[in-house]
């Protein structure tokens, strides 16, 4: 798994990119048809509850940023 313990770090694109694969990610865990990833997917190795935590933060930083400007 990936680090992603500052998120500050990112940038703008990474963050919509990350943004857009956890969404889709979702969306395979709910349709009960979510494939193996391999160890070079950014989201390897995270179950759903990581994804939705890490969506969340994922949010809040990109509203934090759009707040500054």
């Amino acid at each position: 798994m990936k680090d992603y313990s500052d998120l500050s770090e990112f940038s703008d694109k990474k963050l919509r990119t990350l943004r857009n694969n956890i969404n889709n990610r979702l969306e395979s865990f709910g349709r009960g048809g979510e494939k193996n990833l391999p160890p070079s997917h950014m989201l390897h190795g995270m179950d759903d509850g990581d994804c939705r935590e890490l969506l969340t933060r994922v949010l809040s930083e990109m509203k934090n940023r759009a707040k500054q400007f």
